[in-house]
């Protein structure tokens, strides 16, 4: 599959990686660095890229789009048969037909991903490699796969989904470097996600956005004292993750403004960590008895110290705290908005409320990231929550909005 120059650069890659933490909070921790360092990192980035340029042919593509877009639209009932008929008579070219169709975009972390901790170079391969086979974009007509929040709504609309999300990314400031780790597996923290967006002509209908686990790690750099006494440390997280945040989502919604078309956006919740960590201790159990059950347990504790039972509670605290903030956040921001009928800022509390605490929702490797069945609950709690934006954007089935009950009949799962 190598040839032994690109092996043996993988391998010394990943000897670097793998003894370099990973930074959860770096955004309170890291200093200016000099610019010949950043370059540097820059470069060795981008020499990785052209020598792996491979992988992208065996990558799935980050953006979907309805195989069968231009039969449906041609269907005088189509709300896009107007757009079909000039398409015909040769006043657009199918490029433009296609910028006619609902465009969805998920930004996020390593959880809308299918993605867990393994070996170097498989999780390597993997965070280079896996897009779709999540909870957001999935294509398997397979009954025993997911059934993706895309493939829900292409049961009553054809539509293109694009994917920005990446394993490690987090909620950090617009100027900050995403480090080598996270450049070397293509990952960009949420604003370098909201600039890839800003920089396309065509600007998504929905955007949904599901990020900030990564900023949990609060133990990391604390000394002994700290960490018994974090209420400061909470807080300052809390804060900067907000003025993090509003930051590139006030960037998109400036964007929204002066878009033709209506543009929804959903700012879901981090996940429900306490019922996480119930399904945690059971598997950390399990793999005391027998280690070749979750064999990468330890590995999500080496690379993430908050996960170690002494911290649990507090970043089960700090989950709701930034929960608190994102609520506060999307309120503020919708108080801008009012005078702008074609755009919504909506907070969603759907994936907060997935109950983990079932041994099968999580990763049988690392009992740490959703399992397919994981994935499977957060597509229907996901689309549960999307009734408001989709009946704001004028799209969603004849009959119904909302109930993915009322789509159950159509495929099951």
């Amino acid at each position: 599959m190598f040839s032994p120059t690109r092996f043996v650069f993988l391998a010394g890659a990943f000897v670097f990686l793998t003894a370099v933490p990973v930074q959860g909070t770096e955004e309170f921790a890291n200093p200016p660095r000099p610019f010949p360092v950043v370059m540097g990192e820059q470069m060795a980035a981008n020499l990785v890229d052209l020598i792996f340029l491979f992988d992208r042919v065996a990558s799935d593509p980050p953006t979907a789009k309805t195989p069968d877009y231009l039969q449906r639209v041609s269907q005088a009932s189509s709300p896009f048969y107007n757009d079909y008929l000039e398409y015909r008579q040769g006043r657009i070219d199918r490029a433009e037909l296609l910028r006619q169709l609902p465009h969805v975009a998920m930004m996020g972390d390593s959880l809308t991903q299918h993605f867990h901790i393994s070996s170097p170079i498989s999780l390597f391969w993997r965070a280079r490699t896996q897009r779709r086979k999540n909870w957001f974009l999935d294509t398997d007509p397979d009954p025993a796969s997911i059934w993706s929040v895309y493939e829900r709504l292409e049961t009553f609309t054809p539509l293109v989904a694009m994917e920005y999300n990446g394993a490690g990314a987090l909620v950090a400031p617009s100027r900050a470097s995403e480090g080598m780790r996270r450049r070397i597996v293509r990952t960009r923290n949420l604003s370098g996600q909201a600039r890839q967006i800003l920089r396309n002509k065509r600007f998504p209908d929905l955007i949904m956005i599901w990020i900030g686990h990564n900023n949990l790690d609060w133990v990391e750099g604390l000394s002994s004292n700290e960490r018994e006494h974090p209420e400061e440390r909470l807080q300052e997280i809390a804060m900067q993750f907000r003025q993090n945040y509003t930051e590139p989502l006030q960037e998109l919604i400036d964007r929204a403004k002066m878009e033709n078309h209506k543009v929804a956006i959903v700012v879901f919740g981090l996940a429900n960590l306490d019922t996480f960590f119930q399904a945690r201790r059971k598997a950390e159990a399990l793999h005391a008895r027998n280690p070749a059950l979750y064999p990468y347990f330890e590995s999500g504790n080496r690379s993430f110290e908050s996960l170690k039972p002494p911290y649990q509670k507090n970043m089960v605290r700090l989950s709701l705290m930034l929960n608190g903030e994102m609520r506060l956040m999307v309120s503020s921001l919708d108080q801008q908005i009012k005078d702008r009928p074609n755009v919504q800022v909506q907070y969603s509390d759907a994936l907060a409320k997935v109950n983990f605490s079932r041994l099968e929702l999580i990763n049988p490797a690392d009992a740490w990231h959703p399992s397919v069945q994981g994935h499977k609950a957060l597509a229907a709690a996901a689309f549960s929550a999307l009734g408001p934006s989709l009946k704001f954007l004028g799209i969603g089935p004849k009959r119904t909005i909302s109930p993915a009950s009322e789509l159950t009949a159509q495929r099951t799962r």
